[in-house]
């Protein structure tokens, strides 16, 4: 994530402007104005460019606050007990929706909803359509198949394609022996690799790849085997695949250049690694695709280098596809007063149907809209998500991000944080993860479900 403060800018052009793509109307006697609280630190600076890009246009006031990394649901509560508080926030799934419940504006009837092409990507909640998702992404293990390609060619590679990666076994065997085998590459090839994974940063930058995304596998394959909601989940868990978390978080510690007693520094950057061919293999999600290709950030790599295969966790692996959902739902302050509410509206339906809105979800945000809107020029260019498509096109099924299942999340991953920290600088040991995971879990659920009664 690259902006880990909180920003806000207040767009100050008021004087109607005419800029590419659609035009809305706003009468001279509009009073509403919009503020987005928006989740996603990496799109601040996107978000930020699109408010003062509709002020221009239409003259409506527009104000974005982006949460730092890891701080949205206590900025959220901050925000949301102010006299001015946010008109657009996000919610991440159907507990949050229930504690929102009294906040969250019915959008059953708006043109958002309308244009919403698959109508499961809402929360519904109390017999109204909560929230609708902004954008449904896919996250995996992002690599450069272009430095994998030449390693395979080694004598004595374990394997001989990239396409036989296939399981944690062989994962885990092909990063040890690259890792083991740095200047023999460099050596044949000329590259300045360093590692196998980029660097697995604990800080709170970084560390809800870890505490969130790939705490995701053992919950979405113990609530497969319970029969419960993948995205719902249960108040208990019994923590049934941490041994598969430990083998993968291993994995990426062991085969990186990084110290494990400096992952909570915040000094490492992980795409950076990769993006400057450092590192062959990156736990990202497809929002990374627009940064790492980008050529203003000066990396080496280039979109045809770049792939995504699963997070192989040693269960299903054969089966497995990438983990493909959403934390990323829309949702509108049904307490603010009506004229900011008509306001909030028009410009969530300027967002995705203007040549501006629509060129910055795709482009500068690299994301994947799910409305019948982003077609021809402003279809997703993303190739992590089109490895996801491929994936499901093969009969590999997707995970489902069962950690939207969550309970107050921010608490709960930063004591799995401190525990793994912990274990992985020496400090602590495993057990004090697997109490962290399991019984935190359980704790923290009671506390949700008391706070909402």
């Amino acid at each position: 994530m690259k902006k880990q403060v909180i920003s806000v800018i207040l767009s100050a052009a008021m004087a109607a402007g005419m800029l590419a793509g659609s035009v809305v109307s706003v009468s001279a006697e509009a009073t509403g104005k919009v503020y987005l609280l928006n989740f996603k630190p990496e799109s601040d600076e996107a978000w930020q460019e699109l408010a003062a890009a509709y002020t221009d246009e239409t003259g409506v006031e527009v104000n974005v606050l982006t949460a730092a990394a890891g701080t949205y649901s206590d900025t959220l509560k901050s925000e949301m007990a102010k006299s001015e508080a946010p008109t657009i926030f996000n919610i991440g799934n159907t507990a949050a929706a229930q504690t929102w419940d009294e906040y969250t504006l019915d959008l059953a009837d708006s043109e958002l909803y309308s244009h919403l092409t698959d109508k499961s990507l809402s929360i519904v909640y109390n017999d109204k359509v909560a929230a609708v998702a902004n954008c449904y992404e896919c996250y995996g293990i992002i690599y450069n198949k272009t430095i994998l390609s030449d390693y395979c060619t080694l004598d004595g590679a374990v394997v001989a394609d990239p396409s036989e990666i296939t399981s944690l076994d062989t994962l885990v065997a092909v990063a040890e022996d690259i890792n083991s085998r740095i200047d023999e590459i460099n050596d044949e090839f000329g590259y300045e690799l360093t590692e196998a994974f980029a660097s697995a940063g604990l800080d709170d930058g970084s560390s809800w790849r870890f505490s969130g995304h790939l705490a995701n596998m053992p919950l979405y394959y113990e609530f497969k085997d319970d029969g419960a909601d993948l995205v719902a989940g249960e108040p208990e868990i019994k923590g049934t695949y941490l041994d598969n978390y430990k083998k993968v978080w291993d994995m990426y510690v062991g085969t990186s250049a990084a110290d494990p007693k400096t992952l909570n520094s915040g000094a490492l950057n992980a795409e950076m690694e990769l993006g400057m061919g450092e590192a062959v293999f990156y736990q990202n999600g497809d929002w990374e695709f627009a940064a790492l290709t980008n050529p203003d950030n000066g990396y080496l790599v280039e979109a045809e280098d770049l792939d995504m295969m699963p997070i192989y966790f040693g269960v299903d692996d054969e089966n497995e596809g990438l983990c493909v959902g959403t934390e990323n739902y829309w949702a509108v302050n049904a307490k603010a007063p009506q004229e900011d509410i008509d306001a909030t509206l028009e410009f969530l339906n300027w967002v995705i149907t203007s040549d501006t809105g629509r060129e910055a979800i795709t482009d500068k945000m690299g994301l994947s809209a799910p409305f019948d809107t982003f077609t021809d020029d402003f279809a997703s260019k993303n190739a992590f998500a089109a490895s996801a498509a491929q994936l499901m096109a093969d009969g590999k099924t997707s995970v489902a991000w069962s950690f939207n299942a969550t309970p107050n999340v921010d608490t709960w991953r930063k004591d799995v944080v401190t525990a793994l920290t912990a274990y992985t600088d020496g400090t602590g040991e495993w057990d004090a993860v697997v109490t962290a995971f399991v019984d935190g879990w359980a704790e923290q659920w009671k506390l949700a479900e008391e706070a909402a009664e």
